[in-house]
């Protein structure tokens, strides 16, 4: 999928390849590279339309929107075909899958383009890269909330972790499996399953066998819903913390209220929770936008974009001038405060939140915030 939106002077909707006269060649752009289609579709969804109702606010710029699926080849190839118009590229925004944000970090750094993401993947700003800039918390922050709310909210000391084999998810297990070891919570059981596997039951029997007090998960979308309807449907009444792809509308729509009870998930934001005027009303117009609910996903994206259009506004439209404001400057979004820690990273805060068994919106039940930034 590939469109191209220009300035209210070009009109409506155009193909990438076509040009719109000089005005679309002087406003900055900001291509939107995401993951539409597979296994990633729903965050991918989420993060297209809250960049979309971001960028759409602001007359003065330009855009376009490529499905990298959940290749890193695709999307490698969709950043090189966004990155030809250099000179008006102002920023990338990249995927949320990890692994193409990684094969895509060598283009940001030969082109000098700031490449925005909400991947959690961890390794992404610990590569030295400076054009990289995460706007959703990675796992340093929510895998710590994570483990830190089953010991010391729960009370639970031997968790069983069932997490993804990508990238991600490998990411999310270490940082999990060494904050449960410094609350002094040794894992009973881990296991890595792949996004394709459908049946559940060989993983929870062995997880079950090891005698857990808590499953923990850091699964995708699709995956941590299986798991979780297989698991109740195994008559298992554990406590389930699952890692942010739980606490989206999409994810919670797979499951019956009655499954969802003892669930709670760690992430940045929960938007249709509420919580301020602001958050309702950004809940509010998305909803009447794209006819769905907004996650966190989607708010981080709303917010990192909007952080770069203010950049715009201030001065900076481009290449270093524009990562350098990207890097001494604070931003209070709606999900929380972004300020870079050095290395990209620009999300610091974490939530808890829980169902309750009887509807599919949790309620936010425990903060953590500056949790890398704590000595």
């Amino acid at each position: 999928m590939k469109t191209r939106i220009s300035t209210p002077v070009c009109g409506a909707l155009l193909s990438l390849t076509l040009l719109c006269g000089a005005a679309a060649a002087e406003v900055p752009r900001y291509p939107v590279l995401v993951p539409i289609t597979g296994f990633l579709s729903l965050e991918g969804t989420a993060q297209r339309n809250g960049a979309v109702m971001a960028l759409e606010a602001d007359k003065s710029v330009a855009y376009e929107v490529s499905d990298t699926g959940t290749s890193p080849e695709i999307a490698v190839n969709a950043m090189e075909r966004a990155l030809r118009d250099r000179i008006h590229t102002a920023a990338v925004i990249g995927p949320i899958l990890g692994t193409q944000m990684l094969a895509m970090l060598p283009l940001a750094a030969e082109y000098e383009v700031p490449l925005v993401t909400i991947s959690g993947t961890a390794k992404l700003t610990e590569m030295g890269n400076p054009w990289i800039f995460r706007f959703f918390p990675g796992d340093a922050v929510t895998k710590v909330a994570h483990a830190r709310y089953v010991v010391e909210e729960l009370g639970r000391k031997r968790p069983a972790i069932l997490y993804q084999t990508t990238a991600y998810g490998q990411s999310g297990r270490g940082h999990l499996e060494t904050t449960f070891r410094s609350l002094g919570a040794e894992p009973v059981y881990q296991e890595g399953l792949d996004v394709s596997v459908k049946d559940m039951t060989p993983a929870l029997t062995k997880a079950m066998a090891a005698n857990p007090d808590v499953l923990v998960l850091h699964m995708h979308s699709g995956s941590t819903a299986l798991l979780i309807r297989q698991a109740r449907a195994q008559g298992i009444e554990l406590p389930i913390v699952a890692g942010s792809a739980m606490h989206q509308p999409t994810t919670a729509a797979l499951l019956e209220p009655s499954e969802l009870a003892g669930v709670c998930a760690e992430t940045g934001s929960s938007p249709i929770s509420g919580g301020s005027p602001e958050m309702e009303r950004f809940t509010a117009d998305y909803r009447a936008k794209f006819g769905s609910e907004p996650d966190a996903f989607a708010l981080a994206q709303y917010d990192a974009t909007r952080m770069l259009l203010v950049a715009r506004h201030a001065g900076p439209t481009g290449g270093a001038p524009l990562r350098d404001w990207l890097a001494s400057h604070e931003f209070e979004g709606l999900a929380m405060t972004y300020k870079s820690d050095g290395k990209g990273n620009m999300a610091h805060d974490a939530v808890i939140v829980c169902y309750d068994g009887r509807n599919r919106i949790p309620g936010i039940v425990k903060r953590y915030e500056g949790v890398d930034l704590t000595p």
